[in-house]
């Protein structure tokens, strides 16, 4: 396929070849490894540049890759993330509190999808309040694949720049924070370079909120255009972990992901992605397979099996996995638990994000039916 700027990829977009070329050793993250990138055939500001290049877990392979994923390990492992619960469930409560006063419809995705993860990503990370709202807008620019070269530099110099001013902060004046945790490895055995811990932080920032801002917004869209699946839900007969992992399948919050290069010749199918050319990860097409989803385009919560590839697969799996299933769980338990009659203020057909790698809609508004 041909991406902005001209760039022609393979797109990945069947279940299994997918799930295999995830955990194929012939298949790199490094963009050295791209003839594309390596003979400097990008164009100047190519709107996906930041995807390729920042330093960090998602550009690693192999050794650095696992020395950079350690260190971040043991912020997600799952005791932590069950002492998140309760100030999880507090954020949520207060969200819902100030969603309860606003008058007519109103677009869940600003006011309730977007906060919580950001609230949550940023108390781990240490970030100012007053910059996340600010850190967000140029995460959205840079998962943008329609984003100008000069907005897409400006996004990728505007996030640095907030970056940098972070870690300054904390070096200045430590807190109880993963930031904090990452300057201190990086300053006691030079395991982190200062470029990667600057990358770091922003996968960590890109992908502990947008992505499970879409997941939210995608399930809430879901259930409110199909409630007879909402009502086995309501009912107790699904549980709301079901409706979690049928969205991340039916509706991927990331659609396509840039991106892995082939180290050697690769066999798929009748075709041969050749050594040094560029694959799309299509988690959303791949969510959508007949072959491998048996009715694969219906939105269903009692769906067993439900084995998909929309929070990745080998070495580059989601890390912070558990912590969305985690919100997500609790942002649609509690959102419909207060709203029990929450409905779509809009058709189920709202404009998409202009974006193949964030999957979701630009707004979702709902009006929260008669009180009491």
């Amino acid at each position: 396929m041909e991406l902005p700027g001209g760039v022609v990829v393979w797109a990945i977009t069947h279940h299994d070849t997918l799930q295999a070329l995830l955990a194929d050793p012939r298949v790199g993250k490094n963009p050295q490894l791209w003839t594309t990138f390596t003979e400097g055939r990008l164009p100047k500001g190519w709107p996906l540049l930041n995807f390729v290049t920042v330093p960090g877990m998602v550009t690693a392979d192999g050794e650095d890759h696992r020395r950079l994923r350690g260190l971040v390990t043991q912020a997600f492992t799952p005791r932590r993330i069950a002492e998140l619960q309760p100030a999880i469930e507090a954020r949520t409560t207060a969200l819902l509190d100030r969603v309860e006063l606003l008058e007519g419809d109103f677009d869940l995705r600003r006011h309730f999808a977007y906060p919580l993860p950001m609230q949550v990503i940023g108390e781990l990370l240490g970030l100012p309040p007053k910059q996340q709202d600010e850190l967000h807008e140029l995460s959205d620019v840079m998962v943008s694949s329609s984003a100008t070269p000069e907005a897409a530099v400006a996004a990728q110099q505007g996030l640095f720049a907030l970056l940098g001013s972070v870690i300054a902060a904390k070096r200045a004046e430590p807190g109880d924070d993963l930031t904090t945790d990452l300057i201190a490895a990086r300053e006691s055995d030079d395991r982190l370079s200062e470029q990667e811990l600057v990358g770091t932080l922003l996968l960590m920032l890109v992908a502990g909120h947008e992505t499970t801002l879409n997941l939210i917004t995608n399930a809430v869209r879901a259930l409110l255009a199909h409630p007879d699946q909402l009502r086995l839900v309501l009912d107790g007969e699904v549980e709301w972990s079901a409706v979690v992992e049928e969205t991340l399948r039916h509706d991927s919050p990331v659609g396509q992901f840039p991106m892995r290069y082939a180290i050697e010749d690769i066999e798929v199918g009748d075709v041969v992605i050749r050594r040094g050319e560029a694959m799309l990860a299509s988690y959303a097409a791949a969510g959508r397979d007949s072959g491998h989803h048996p009715d694969a385009d219906r939105f269903d919560v009692t769906r067993q099996p439900n084995r998909h590839l929309s929070l990745g697969h080998g070495p580059h799996f989601c890390l912070g996995s558990g912590l969305a299933r985690l919100e997500a769980e609790t942002a649609l338990r509690s959102l419909f638990e207060r709203f029990p009659r929450l409905a779509l203020a809009e058709e189920p057909g709202a404009e998409p994000i202009g974006s193949f790698v964030s999957n979701s809609v630009r707004t979702l508004r709902v009006t929260v039916g008669p009180r009491g």
